[in-house]
């Protein structure tokens, strides 16, 4: 699942900002819809609530018609006022079914009643107290026409009612009331409004167009948040590759990127007069040493001893040797120092090979195959002879190989000696950390070799990797970028 999430912040923020917004957008829209379904419902429990009012008006009118002409004979009544007048019309865009199923009246509910009303039921009941009519019980029942039995008897008595397109699929709306306790229940039915035509398509597009307005708005703000921070990454790869090359970057973004920017600024300034009071100290080291050795070299030629005077020029020239490795380590990060040229590695190593034979050391070179890469070739040389000089001291001999691995050159070298514990490889490339415990420099050395070799790789953008062999002995891998 990590795999798929980003990790970037401008990604990492984008989505967690889209996903917020895309949630918000979705429960806009369900918002939207339920409130469009309550107001279709309470429009139809309205005009059904006003149809049982009429309903049950005119049914009293009739009992009081009734009622006169058993007491005094058949007169025309006088006209009810208009305002008690049911309306015969339609349903008032609602829809509109046949007047027999209008309005009815019957000892039994038509719906089911409630244990308790619920909010359905408490609008009714708020509707029918305005027109003054407090009923002991009411009900609310939606089905389907093609679900109502007195709708389908209604129509198969009447097929032209049936040949109504889609009417079994019309969802109806039945109120009822009971006035008192037992007594008959008076009910009402509307056919609900129907959904807006692509209504939930409306909506949807609604919501992408937001959506995507919001998304681009929100692209733009955060690449201009961002764009510094990226500039600053980028810089910071740039300076950790030359690191003598300071670049001021504008300070530009919020304020607290514009400090990071500044204190980055500030930063590399300070590297880059550090790394040039290095230069300055290692030059005067280096005079100031190897000026003193040098005459020690001439004095030490009227030593009579001849055996002391050949022990005194030995640690010349490991004084000498190591104060070189100490002041090549120490020039590892200048890139000005780094003048690369094209150059076969196999040819190269077959170089460094023969000059061992030549010492009469077993080294031994398989066949390389061709193969290019832009180095600085008295670098790769040197660190290769660190190599098989570490082989040769703990392995007795050397066996040297070039490959290619994918974008990398393998330049690689085997022995087939003890090798080395598997929790002190990473140790070993340390500056002044010996295999050899021994502080003899002819059987344990200074301790950089390793440390150049890995200094020398990383300086090409490569790397030094050390692994045991399970045949026994150590491989060294110098890997290159082609």
């Amino acid at each position: 699942m990590r795999r798929l999430l980003p990790s970037s912040l401008f990604a990492q923020v984008m989505l967690s900002v889209a996903l917020a917004l895309l949630t918000a957008q979705v429960v806009s829209v369900v918002l939207l819809y339920r409130a469009g379904e309550e107001r279709r419902e309470t429009a139809a429990i309205t005009s059904a609530a006003f149809r049982l009012v009429n309903g049950a008006e005119r049914e009293a009118r009739r009992e009081a018609r009734r009622a006169i002409q058993e007491e005094f004979g058949d007169f025309q009544s006088e006209r009810a006022p208009r305002r008690l007048r049911p309306s015969v019309g339609g349903d008032g865009g609602i829809g509109v079914l046949p007047r027999p199923l209008r309005f009815s009246i019957s000892p039994e509910p038509p719906v089911t009643v409630p244990s308790e009303e619920g909010a359905r039921e408490q609008r009714l009941r708020a509707l029918l107290a305005n027109e003054g009519i407090e009923p002991h019980a009411v009900a609310i029942g939606i089905v389907k026409a093609g679900d109502d039995p007195q709708i389908v008897r209604f129509v198969r008595s009447r097929p032209r009612f049936s040949q109504t397109e889609g009417w079994r699929e019309r969802r109806v709306m039945t109120v009822a009331m009971q006035r008192v306790a037992g007594g008959e229940w008076q009910a009402a039915r509307v056919i609900e409004p129907p959904r807006p035509p692509n209504a939930l398509r409306g909506l949807a597009f609604q919501t992408l167009v937001t959506f995507t307005f919001l998304l681009v708005v929100l692209f733009l703000v955060l690449r201009r948040i961002t764009r510094p921070l990226a500039l600053l990454t980028d810089r910071v790869s740039t300076f950790s590759k030359k690191p003598d090359e300071p670049v001021r970057l504008e300070e530009t973004g919020p304020s607290d990127t514009r400090r990071l920017i500044a204190a980055h600024n500030q930063m590399e300034a300070r590297i880059a007069a550090l790394l040039d009071e290095k230069d300055v100290m290692l030059g005067a080291i280096g005079h100031d040493l190897k000026t003193p050795l040098a005459a020690l070299r001439v004095r030490i030629e009227n030593v009579p001893d001849d055996a002391q005077r050949e022990k005194m020029a030995a640690s010349i020239e490991d004084i000498t040797a190591t104060l070189d490795d100490i002041l090549s380590l120490a020039r590892m990060g200048r890139s000005g120092a780094l003048e690369v040229e094209a150059v076969d590695l196999g040819m190269l190593a077959i170089g460094v090979a023969e000059e061992f034979e030549d010492l009469g050391e077993p080294v031994t070179m398989l066949n390389p195959p061709r193969v290019v890469a832009r180095v600085q070739v008295t670098w790769i040389k040197r660190a290769l002879r660190n190599l098989v000089s570490n082989a040769l001291r703990y392995g007795g001999d050397a066996e040297l190989s070039v490959e290619i691995e994918g974008t990398m050159a393998v330049l690689a070298v085997e022995d087939r000696g003890p090798g080395i514990e598997e929790a002190r490889i990473a140790e070993m490339m340390e500056p002044f950390t010996r295999g050899e415990t021994s502080r003899n420099r002819a059987t344990g050395g200074a301790g950089l070799g390793l440390t150049l070799a890995r200094a020398i790789a990383q300086q090409h953008g490569g790397e030094l990797i050390l692994a045991n062999r399970n045949s026994g002995g150590l491989r060294a891998e110098l890997r290159l970028p082609l």
